[in-house]
């Protein structure tokens, strides 16, 4: 297959280099390859050379199909960035390309909907130990996200944040009721939830509460042997199944002690300790017992001072290799927030392991502020270097007046004079602005662009946002 590489001046080296080896002409259109015009490219292929494909630069933002019409030639996009051309060429013919959407971010997402294809295709065809409200557990099946929500009685609106939880992510709900609750506070919560048809478990070892639970919970957080002699009848007549915890008696005695009351799904929680009160040690205890595994990888990220991304993915592959079928996580505090979908999205990681030695190039990553790979651009080019001047500390205020910026759920909101502006990027905010004659300074616009886009990467990155001051 031949192709028509057109480049810019400053990445024809890097453009070349990636051609080598391939059937391709690489031919310098102007200073930047995002430039190129239908018109250029036409006079390109009128010249005689005969190609079977154009792979111009995924920055450029023209519509080609005029030169397709002419020419029948088809015009793709390639990546956006020169230095990852070497990824997409040898793809060619193999893969399908795209006409609008730049090569790197096609395949990237042809990928990632392949990745979550296979993952839905294995759940479908994975025999479990059992199953929780349609929810496969165990056997061959991918581990499932159980998150909890702490005091679910104190929790304004319970059922907008359950369907929260299980929208992002969530194969379980787990409400968890603390020692001031009274099993009044647990009916009036799972009555709340009555007909919402996905799985939800109580987490107490107070047999009044879990019985209070059992007309709806399907899954009981958890019994030992002491709370078992009390409610383990009514929960084996509920057909719940339960979490058993080791107590003072043992895991093994308290999953025999189960069976006899009549439980028969079973779910067995080793109990992994935090990092630094015996976690390696506890990790020794994930003894496959013949029923599914419990990894409760919630306190570990909890009682450690670490962002949660890259916790989470690590004792994601802990469960993984443990042979775990419900892994236990958690957003008590803001540090955790979001962690039930990067908990999810590890997951997801490790349903795709079959077959391969490690958990890398997958179609999905939990890669949140490094790369996986840097790009190596070309160098800027110039002959005369002005260095800046700094700004003058006495702000002079823009006649149209200023913005309060602040984040409002998934929105940047930018207000003046008691109108709100919202939107989900910065530019379209800053547009808006604009757009309405809301600036009059340059410094003033360019002020609110820096402002806008902070506040977005803090929604990004869900992290506070304040007006004129460090990300």
């Amino acid at each position: 297959m031949r192709i028509l590489l057109p480049t810019g001046r400053v990445t024809y080296t890097m453009v070349c280099d990636a051609a080598k080896g391939f059937d391709a002409d690489v031919v310098v259109t102007g200073e930047l390859a995002s430039f190129l015009s239908p018109e250029k490219l036409l006079s390109i292929l009128r010249s005689g050379e005969s190609y079977d494909m154009v792979l111009i630069s995924g920055m450029c933002t023209a519509s080609f199909q005029s030169v397709e019409d002419e020419t029948g030639i088809p015009v793709y996009r390639g990546p956006r960035h020169a230095a990852d051309l070497r990824m997409v060429l040898p793809l060619i013919g193999k893969i399908p390309l795209s006409r609008e959407v730049p090569a790197d971010e096609f395949l990237s997402g042809e990928r990632k909907k392949e990745a979550y294809k296979k993952i839905a295709d294995r759940e479908v065809e994975g025999e479990p130990a059992f199953c929780i409200r349609g929810v496969k557990i165990g056997g061959k099946t991918r581990i499932k996200v159980l998150a909890e929500i702490m005091d679910a009685h104190r929790t304004p609106d319970i059922r907008q944040k359950v369907s929260d939880f299980f929208d992002r992510g969530a194969d379980i709900v787990d409400l968890g009721f603390g020692f001031d609750a009274c099993p009044d506070d647990v009916r009036a919560v799972f009555s709340q939830l009555a007909d919402l048809d996905r799985p939800l478990a109580i987490d107490s070892q107070d047999p009044a509460l879990i019985a209070a639970a059992l007309f709806r919970a399907d899954l009981i957080l958890s019994l030992q042997e002491e709370n078992m002699k009390d409610i383990g009848s009514d929960v084996a007549k509920a057909g719940c199944a339960a979490v058993i915890v080791p107590g003072n008696a043992g895991l093994e005695s308290n999953i025999r002690q189960a069976l006899d009351f009549g439980i028969q799904d079973i779910i067995a929680d080793p109990v992994l300790q935090p990092c630094g009160s015996g976690f390696v040690q506890s990790l020794s205890q994930f003894q496959k017992p013949g029923v599914p595994l419990f990894f409760g990888a919630g306190n570990v990220i909890e009682l450690l001072d670490a962002d949660s991304v890259g916790m989470c993915a690590l004792l994601a592959g802990m469960a993984y290799e443990t042979h775990a079928s419900v892994i236990f996580c958690s957003e008590h505090s803001d540090k955790t927030a979001g962690c039930i979908s990067e908990m999810r999205s590890a997951i997801n990681m490790m349903a795709l392991m079959e077959g391969r030695p490690y958990p890398k190039d997958l179609g999905i990553d939990l890669f949140c502020i490094k790369e996986k790979r840097r790009r190596r651009e070309p160098p800027l080019e110039y002959n005369h270097v002005i260095m800046a001047e700094s700004m003058p500390r006495e702000i002079v205020y823009d006649p149209r007046g200023n913005f309060r910026i602040g984040v409002e759920g998934e929105y940047i909101v930018a207000v003046r004079n008691g109108t709100a502006i919202k939107g989900s990027n910065w530019q379209d905010v800053l547009f808006t602005i604009i757009q309405g004659d809301g600036v009059s300074l340059f410094d003033h616009a360019g002020y609110l662009g820096a402002e806008l886009y902070k506040a977005e990467l803090s929604l990004r990155f869900n992290r506070s946002f304040e007006q004129d001051g460090p990300f």
